[in-house]
């Protein structure tokens, strides 16, 4: 095949492509009030035996009334989209989302909560060093101003000298007490 041939396409259009499937078009005969499609085979066939089998309960109240509603369901089935899908597609994917998880799916299943899980855990309380003690009573007075630490913080402090690194004094964090504490037993 060259570049200079064009190329040719062809495309077969037969009536079943085109018309939906359809019960009772024979040729040019078709059945009186019919074609039908599968839905309304369906209406037709329940609702039919449904009928029948309480018409002893019906019809002595309602007369004719039900056999009118169930011919004008049949005529109304005929042609049926519910948000462009046929009513048995509408009624699967319905019943697809009514069956599927609540929570959605990850992977293919079904997402879920894991059960709870008991913690459970020892501590052992040891009796304070002077010098955890000491930290401590530090970490609190600078965690929790009081009064005492208001009083403080309103007196004027002198200006700390750069030679001493001493009167420079940070709050300690509960790991840095806890350090000092560890250097402190060794």
């Amino acid at each position: 095949m060259s570049a200079a041939e064009p190329v040719r396409t062809v495309r077969f259009y037969t009536s079943a492509r085109r018309l939906p499937w359809v019960i009772g078009k024979f040729a040019d005969w078709k059945i009186p009030f019919g074609p039908f499609n599968a839905v309304q085979i369906g209406v037709m066939s329940i609702g039919g035996l449904v009928l029948v089998r309480t018409a002893s309960y019906w019809w002595s109240l309602l007369g004719p009334v039900p056999v009118v509603l169930w011919a004008a369901a049949i005529f109304v089935c005929r042609r049926h989209k519910v948000a462009g899908r046929t009513p048995v597609g509408a009624a699967l994917g319905v019943g697809a989302r009514l069956v599927q998880p609540t929570g959605g799916r990850i992977g293919g299943r079904a997402a879920r909560d894991r059960r709870a899980q008991i913690l459970t855990g020892t501590f052992t309380l040891q009796p304070l060093t002077r010098e955890t003690r000491a930290v401590a009573g530090a970490l609190r007075t600078a965690a929790a101003p009081g009064r005492r630490a208001a009083r403080r913080a309103a007196r004027p402090q002198p200006a700390p000298s750069a030679a001493s690194p001493a009167a420079v004094r940070r709050p300690l964090s509960p790991v840095q007490a806890a350090l000092l504490a560890a250097k402190g037993q060794n």
